[in-house]
């Protein structure tokens, strides 16, 4: 309380035996100074009339780049078997339906053995059935007889249409399955196509390895990289803010200074109790592929509609010592005048202001520390 008391005591004798510090000491109490700057001094600094820019208002994350997952497949076999050959290499861009691989399938061969079966059967029915109308129409076959020829062809033409699906369905032609009839001869390879556009971002398959449907790993994995998911891990308390749609900026390490946008896509329902972030997945375009999952990625997330607002570049505004944020005007570049502002966003190298100074108002813009200092040494003039 002593101390107090001898620097109040201090202070006054020193602003009422100085006029001129009376002013300043005032000025800075009560948050408003005044300045006039000579030719050398007002050289220092920048004055720029003020405008306005809109300013997005967002919330930031951090996350990743990652495969989407829509588009991303791992290409099992449909039916177990040894890896004949292996066509497409890591990094290959495939197009829907190319050939990757093929197996030597026991499944296949067993399909076209009772397919070849199957036609010999329909083919034997069907000559008999021929010979047996001939012999109805002149009457030399019972009626029964003829019946049971006619059902014996159909049953051996549903088996044989039944029997082509089933080699159909390993993912033979009806130009393939046509030649194994025609030829007697069982063909074991079973080719496994791409079931999408995409790159092929994982290789395991290799000549003579034995695969089967669902064992891991796939021989191949695939996908689109065209289109890429954005995964952010948003805190819980901006979680609310989240709505599909929204627009999404990000910016990557391996590209300074880039921004790659995208749109919300979903919003993850639950919360990461360990640190209480809620996942958030963008997808966007990149048709350059110049994004690599797993890449650390840093989001910008439009929550609302940009606000358009006076800005100040970031070195107009000054914090003083007692956390007030204030901005230096002047109407003749020669007489200063401290206005206290309030401060929004800061976005781009600049400052929002929400009150305490207008669009088209001149302000300093580069030296408004210098200002401040000045004022709070109670000099007029240096």
């Amino acid at each position: 309380m002593r101390f107090n008391t001898s620097l109040a005591i201090a202070l006054s004798a020193l602003c009422y035996g100085n006029p001129a510090m009376t002013g300043a000491f005032a000025a800075e109490t009560t948050g408003e100074a005044s300045l006039e700057l000579n030719d050398k001094q007002a050289a220092a600094i920048k004055v720029e009339k003020i405008g306005e820019r809109n300013f997005v208002v967002e919330k930031e994350a951090v996350g990743a780049v990652d495969f989407n997952q829509d588009l991303a497949v791992q290409l099992f076999p449909p039916y177990a078997g040894k890896i004949i050959e292996a066509y497409a290499k890591l990094g290959d861009d495939v197009k829907k339906g190319q050939v990757l691989y093929s197996i030597h399938s026991p499944d296949l061969v067993q399909a076209e053995g009772t397919l070849i079966g199957a036609a010999a059967t329909l083919q034997l029915t069907t000559h008999a059935l021929e010979r047996a109308k001939n012999l109805f129409e002149t009457q030399g076959l019972a009626q029964k007889d003829y019946e049971q020829a006619v059902s014996d062809q159909q049953t051996a033409e549903g088996a044989f249409k039944a029997a082509r699906d089933a080699v159909l369905i390993f993912g033979k032609n009806s130009a393939e399955a046509d030649r194994v009839v025609a030829e007697r001869k069982i063909d074991p390879a079973l080719v496994v196509p791409s079931p999408v556009n995409g790159r092929v971002t994982q290789r395991n398959a290799q000549p003579g390895l034995f695969v089967q449907p669902g064992t891991a790993p796939a021989p191949y994995s695939i996908a689109d990289l065209s289109v890429l998911w954005l995964t952010a891990n948003v805190t819980e308390s901006d979680s609310p803010h989240l709505k599909a749609g929204q627009n999404v900026a990000v910016s990557v390490m391996a590209y300074p200074g880039r921004r790659f946008t995208g749109k919300l896509a979903r919003i993850g329902t639950s919360v990461d109790p360990s640190v209480h972030t809620v996942t958030a997945i963008a997808e966007i375009q990149d048709p350059a592929h110049e994004l690599r999952p797993g890449m650390i990625a840093s989001f910008r997330i439009e929550t609302a509609a940009p606000q358009r607002s006076p800005a100040v570049p970031v070195n107009g505004v000054v914090r003083e010592g007692d956390g007030t944020m204030t901005a230096w005007g002047t109407t003749d570049g020669r007489h200063f005048q401290r206005r206290i502002v309030t401060i929004g966003m800061q976005q781009d190298g600049f400052r929002q202001i929400l009150a305490g100074v207008s669009a088209g108002e001149s302000l300093v813009t580069d030296g408004a520390v210098l200002l401040s200092n000045k004022a709070a040494g109670g000099h007029s003039n240096d």
